[in-house]
C-alpha cells in the first residue's frame, strides 16, 4: 500500500476515535430527540471519512470505489465492527438501534435511513439529468428493443433463477424482487468506462444509454405492479386477479408517461421558472425541490419515489440549466450518495455467507444476472447492423448492477418482502457485477474495430479550431470568451477530462469548447459555427483592446522598481526550498545564455530538475519576454515548468559580473534561479518577491560577495528573513 495512502487511512481512524473519546463517560445513551439527533451526527461523520477512505483505496486497485463504499457499510454496519460495544455506546456505534429494536425490519435507525432515502433521491435525479435525451432519439427504436427485451429476459431469468435457488413459486414477492432486481442497469459504471474510453457516442455508447434509460423506468414501473399484487397474492403466491394486476401495471405505465410527456413538453417552462430565482446556486437547489415535490407524488399514486426524481431530472436534462444543476448539486452529491451506499452496505448481515449455500446460490443469481443482459441485450442488436463484437460490449456494459438494483432491494427489505439472506445475496450479485465486468468492457473497447457492420451515426457536430502558440494564451483567450458567451446568456459548466472541457448551453444552442496547450477547438452543430467564430472575432478584439491600454498605463521598468522595493515575507522560509548544494561561488558564463545554462548545470547535478533543456528554454523564454536583471547587481532569472517536481532554487556568484540588462545599467554580480512546477499550487510569485525583497537591503549583494563558503551564503539568504 502506497506511504501517502496509509497516511490518509490512519488519520482518518485516529480522528474516528474522538467522538467515542468524548461519549466514553456516557454510561447510557438517551433516547430523546436530542440525543437520536446527536447520534446521527456522529454516525453521518464517521460514514463521510470511511465511504471516502473505502473509495479511494478501492480505486488505487482499479475497483470503483462504490464497491469501496458498500464494503464500507459492511464492515462499519452493526453487524460487524458498529455492533461491537465501545465506550459510551454499549450496542455498538452502529448497533443501538438493532439491539432496542431486535424485531426491526431494518438495522439501521430511522433517521439515517431517511437520508439515505433522499440520497437516492437525489441520485436518480442526477441520472435523469446526464441522459442525452437527443442521443436516446438518434438510436431511439434500437435502444428501445434492446431495452425491453433487456427487462423480459432479465426478469424471467432473475424470477425462474430465484425459484429454482429458493424452492418458491413464480408469483411469491422475494421472486417476482429477483426478477425486477436483475432488470436494473447501472448506467454510472458503464458509463464511466465510455467517458475514459471516449466511446459515448460511438453506436454501442448510445445504444447502452438509451436501452439503460429503458431498462431503468420498465424495471421500476415493474416494481410499482408488483408492490401493488403483494396484498391480492394469497399465502401460497399462486392466486391472483390477473384483471387487477393488468389494470394496475397500465395505471403505473399511465402515470410514468403522463408526467414524463408533461415533464419534457413543460421543460422550458420549467427551466425559466427556475430562472426566477436569483443567484449561482438556487435555481439548482429549487431543481431538486421540485425532484423531491414530484417523488413524493409519485410514492403517494402508488410508484416508487425514485420514478418521479428520475422523470424530474429527465424534463430538465434537455434544458440550458442541466449542466449548471449538475455543477451545483455536485457537492450535495459526494456527500449524499456515499451515505446511500453505506447504509446499503449496513443492511448485509455477513452471518448470511457463513454459508456456503448462500455464497453459491450468489454466484448463480449473479452468473444469470450477467448472461441475461448478454442474452437479451446482445441478440437482438445482431438483426439491428451491429456484428458479435458490438453485442458483447453492449451486453456486458448493460451488466453492471448498483444504484437502482441497491434502491428496489433496499425497498423490498424495508417492506419484509425480502429476507436478509436474499437481500445478502442481492448485495454479493450487486458488487460481483460491478467489479467484474467494467474490465471486461474495457477489454472489449480497447480493439479498435467497428462493433457495426456499417457507419450507423453519421457526424451531426463539426469542430471549429483556434490555433494558439501556448497554454497561457490559451487559458487568456478561453477566459475571454467565456465571458462573452455568459454576456449572451449562456450556462456553463466545466469538466477537466485531460483538457479543460466547458459544456456551453442556450435554450437549443449546445456548443463544447476544449481547451488545449496549442488552441481552443469548439464542437458544435454547422448552423452555429458562424455564431462561434463572431463571438471568438470579439474576443480576440477586446483582447487587443485590453492589451494597448495596459501598454499606455505602466511600463514594466517601473513595476520592476517597485518590485525591488518591498518588505521581504517573514512568512517564507527559504530552507524549505534552498539546498546549500545548490549554490555556487565561481560561475564563469560571460553572457545571459551561459549564466542561465551554468545555473540550470547546478540543479541538474543536484537532482532537482527532470530535463535540464526543458528548463533551459523555459528560463530563456521568459528572460527574452523581459530580461530580470534588477539593479545593485543582482539577477532572478525564473520560470514555471513540467520539469521541476518542487519549488527548488540555484544561487550563483559571478565576481567580474555579467551584462543581464539591469535597471541600473550595472553589471550583476548575484544570480538566483528560481523554478516552480507548471501545474501545481505553489507561492512561485510570493517566494520571489520575498527575494527581491531580501536583496533590495542595503549592502545586501556586497555581504553576499565578501561570503567565503556556500554555507555561508546559505545562512546570510535564510537569517535575513527575521
Amino acid at each position: 500500500m502506497p506511504k501517502s495512502l496509509w497516511k490518509i487511512i490512519s488519520r482518518t481512524f485516529f480522528f474516528l476515535l474522538i467522538p467515542i473519546i468524548l461519549f466514553a463517560e456516557v454510561s447510557g445513551l438517551s433516547h430523546s430527540m436530542m440525543h437520536k439527533m446527536e447520534l446521527l451526527v456522529l454516525q453521518l461523520g464517521v460514514i463521510i471519512f470511511v465511504a471516502k477512505g473505502m473509495s479511494i483505496l478501492f480505486e488505487k486497485i482499479k475497483i470503483p470505489g462504490v464497491v469501496g463504499e458498500l464494503t464500507a457499510g459492511i464492515i462499519i454496519g452493526p453487524y460487524l465492527l458498529g455492533g461491537i460495544p465501545l465506550p459510551g455506546f454499549e450496542h455498538g456505534f452502529f448497533g443501538t438501534y438493532l439491539a432496542l429494536n431486535p424485531g426491526a425490519t431494518l438495522p439501521v435507525s430511522p433517521e439515517l435511513y431517511g437520508i439515505a432515502t433522499i440520497a437516492s433521491v437525489l441520485l436518480l435525479f442526477m441520472v435523469g439529468l446526464e441522459t442525452n435525451f437527443s442521443l436516446f432519439l438518434r438510436l431511439s427504436a434500437t435502444g428501445v428493443i434492446v431495452g425491453i427485451a433487456g427487462v423480459i429476459v432479465s426478469f424471467l431469468l432473475g424470477a425462474w433463477t430465484g425459484m429454482l435457488l429458493l424452492d418458491l413459486p413464480f408469483l411469491h414477492p422475494e421472486t417476482l424482487f429477483l426478477g425486477v432486481i436483475s432488470t436494473a442497469t447501472s448506467v454510472g459504471i458503464t458509463g464511466r468506462i465510455l467517458t475514459e474510453r471516449r466511446k459515448m457516442d460511438t453506436p454501442e455508447g448510445v445504444t447502452i444509454l438509451a436501452a439503460a434509460v429503458i431498462d431503468d423506468v420498465l424495471g421500476i414501473v415493474l416494481l410499482a405492479v408488483i408492490l401493488g399484487m403483494i396484498p391480492v397474492l394469497n399465502d401460497s403466491g399462486q392466486t391472483v386477479n390477473w384483471g387487477y394486476v393488468l389494470r394496475l401495471g397500465a395505471e403505473a405505465i399511465g402515470v410514468w408517461l403522463l408526467f414524463t410527456i408533461l415533464g419534457l413538453v413543460l421543460s422550458k417552462r420549467i427551466s425559466n421558472f427556475l430562472k426566477i430565482f436569483k443567484g449561482i446556486n438556487v435555481p439548482a437547489i429549487m431543481a431538486f425541490g421540485l425532484a423531491l415535490l414530484l417523488a413524493g407524488i409519485f410514492e403517494k399514486a402508488g410508484l416508487a419515489m425514485i420514478i418521479g426524481a428520475y422523470v424530474m431530472g429527465l424534463s430538465l436534462s434537455k434544458t440550458d440549466l442541466n449542466y449548471v444543476i449538475q455543477e451545483s448539486l455536485k457537492s450535495l452529491y459526494l456527500f449524499a450518495v456515499p451515505v446511500f451506499f453505506v447504509v446499503s452496505g449496513m443492511m448485509v448481515d455477513l452471518s448470511v455467507f457463513s454459508s456456503r449455500t448462500i455464497i453459491f446460490l450468489g454466484l448463480i443469481y449473479t452468473l444469470g444476472a450477467i448472461l441475461a443482459k448478454i442474452l437479451g441485450c446482445g441478440i437482438p442488436l445482431l438483426f439491428r447492423k451491429f456484428n458479435l463484437l458490438g453485442a458483447l460490449r453492449v451486453g456486458f456494459g448493460m451488466a453492471p448492477r448498483a444504484e437502482v438494483a441497491l434502491i428496489i432491494a433496499g425497498i423490498g427489505l424495508s417492506t419484509g418482502l425480502l429476507s436478509r439472506d436474499v437481500f445478502g445475496m442481492v448485495i454479493f450479485m450487486s458488487m460481483l457485477t460491478t467489479v467484474s465486468t467494467p474490465p471486461i468492457l474495457d477489454s472489449l473497447f480497447k480493439k479498435e474495430k467497428m462493433g457495426t457492420t456499417e457507419e450507423l451515426l453519421p457526424a451531426e457536430s463539426v469542430v471549429t479550431e483556434f490555433s494558439l502558440p501556448t497554454l497561457e494564451t490559451v487559458e487568456f483567450v478561453s477566459a475571454k470568451s467565456l465571458q462573452l458567451f455568459r454576456d449572451e446568456g449562456f450556462f456553463i459548466n466545466q469538466m477537466e477530462m485531460g483538457h479543460k472541457y466547458y459544456h456551453i448551453r442556450k435554450n437549443d444552442i449546445f456548443i463544447t469548447m476544449i481547451c488545449k496547450p496549442n488552441g481552443i477547438y469548439f464542437e458544435s452543430s454547422p448552423d452555429d459555427t458562424h455564431y462561434v467564430k463572431t463571438l471568438m472575432y470579439e474576443s480576440f478584439v477586446e483582447l487587443n483592446e485590453i492589451i494597448n491600454d495596459l501598454k499606455d498605463i505602466t511600463k514594466p521598468e517601473s513595476l520592476k522598481n517597485d518590485f525591488m522595493e518591498g518588505k521581504d515575507d517573514k512568512r517564507v522560509d527559504l530552507r524549505r526550498v534552498l539546498d546549500p548544494g545548490c549554490i555556487r561561488l565561481n560561475l564563469r558564463g560571460s553572457s545571459k545564455k551561459e549564466i542561465i545554462e551554468e545555473l540550470v548545470d547546478i540543479l541538474d547535478s543536484q537532482y532537482q530538475i527532470t530535463d535540464k533543456k526543458g528548463v533551459f528554454e523555459a528560463v530563456w523564454e521568459r528572460e527574452q519576454s523581459f530580461s530580470t536583471g534588477m539593479k545593485n547587481g543582482l539577477a532572478i532569472p525564473h520560470a514555471r515548468t513540467d520539469n521541476v517536481g518542487a519549488i527548488t532554487l540555484a544561487v550563483g556568484i559571478h565576481r567580474k559580473g555579467v551584462n543581464f540588462e539591469s535597471l541600473d545599467g550595472e553589471p550583476s554580480r548575484v544570480f538566483v534561479l528560481l523554478l516552480s512546477p507548471k501545474h501545481k499550487t505553489v507561492p512561485h510569485i510570493q517566494i520571489l518577491a520575498h527575494i527581491a525583497a531580501v536583496m533590495s537591503k542595503e549592502d545586501a549583494v556586497r555581504k553576499i560577495l565578501d561570503c567565503k563558503t556556500p554555507q555561508a551564503v546559505y545562512q546570510f539568504l535564510t537569517e535575513s528573513e527575521g
